[in-house]
C-alpha cells in the first residue's frame, strides 16, 4: 500500500527560508532509515509557491492559469514522502516516528493520505490503459 506524507507549509517555508543543516540531516537520516527498510518511494521539498502557479478549470473547457504566491499557508505543501507499506498501520507507525519539518521546532503537522489502487475503480478503458502504462504497480 502506498501512503503519501505531506509536509505542510509553514510561513517560513512560504517566505523562502531554507532548513537548518540540523533538519535536513535529521530528514536525510529518517529518510535512509525508510530507504533501508525497503519502504521509501521518492521524497522531496518543493519551492515557495510563490515560485508556482495553479490551473482553474471552468465551464466550457476553460482553463486559467493563477501565478503564485498563495496566500492560505495551511493549504499549502513544502515536501513530501512516498512510502509503500503493508498495512494502514505500519504506515502509522512509520510516519508517527517523522521528524519534526518546522524550521523552529514548534507546531507544525504533515498529512499522510493512502494511494488509490486500480481497484478502487470502476472497471473499464481506462483503468485497463493505466495498467498497461503501468500507472500503477503497487
Amino acid at each position: 500500500m502506498k501512503f503519501m506524507i505531506l509536509v505542510k507549509a509553514t510561513k517560513e517555508s512560504e517566505a523562502g527560508v531554507m532548513p537548518t543543516n540540523a533538519l535536513v540531516a535529521e530528514m536525510v537520516g529518517f529518510h535512509e532509515e525508510m530507504a533501508k527498510a525497503g519502504i521509501l518511494v521518492d521524497g522531496a521539498g518543493l519551492r515557495r509557491s510563490a515560485d508556482g502557479w495553479r490551473i482553474k478549470y471552468g465551464k466550457g473547457g476553460k482553463r486559467t492559469v493563477v501565478d503564485g504566491p498563495f496566500t492560505e499557508t495551511k493549504e499549502l505543501v513544502a515536501g513530501y514522502t512516498i512510502i509503500d507499506v503493508k498495512s494502514r498501520e505500519e504506515a502509522l507507525a512509520w510516519t508517527k516516528r517523522f521528524p519534526n519539518p518546522s524550521l523552529d521546532a514548534g507546531e507544525c503537522e504533515i498529512e499522510v493520505r493512502p494511494y488509490l489502487s486500480l481497484e478502487d475503480f470502476e472497471q473499464g478503458p481506462g483503468v485497463e490503459k493505466a495498467r498497461e502504462l503501468g500507472l500503477q504497480r503497487s
